[in-house]
């Protein structure tokens, strides 16, 4: 079982530092985590269910919960809080985090969605 050997917040930078003892180390976005959440709503039920997260550029993490010694529960500025991310998880993330950020931009490419969120005015509400 791969544990953490750190784990750090900065608030600032909106930025989870993660370490792990298999010598895995990186710094992953609020955005970056938020659009690869572990939860149904955003990974399906299933394979070709996944749903793309869009608009999440601006994204801020709000708190950050263990979930026994296996996991964390990320609580996000858009509402979103389900989902744990196991500390398996959280290492393929580290681990990964490159092509897994240049597929999320290639699948945002290709559907001609934005990590800007995207808002209504009044006047278009009319």
């Amino acid at each position: 079982m791969i544990l953490p050997t750190q784990v750090h917040f900065h608030k600032k930078s909106q930025m989870l530092e993660l370490a792990f003892d298999d010598g895995t180390h990186n710094s992953l976005s609020a955005e970056f985590l938020r659009v690869h959440s572990p939860s149904a709503e955003v990974r399906g039920h299933g394979i070709g269910q996944e749903k793309l997260q869009v608009g999440k550029s601006q994204v801020q993490i709000l708190d950050i919960q263990p979930s026994g010694n296996y996991a964390l529960k990320i609580v996000f500025s858009d509402g979103h809080d389900s989902g744990l991310y196991d500390w398996k998880y959280l290492a393929h993330l580290c681990r990964d985090q490159a092509s897994l950020w240049q597929q999320y931009l290639v699948k945002l490419e290709s559907i001609g969605a934005s990590r800007e969120p995207q808002f209504i005015s009044a006047t278009q509400l009319k």
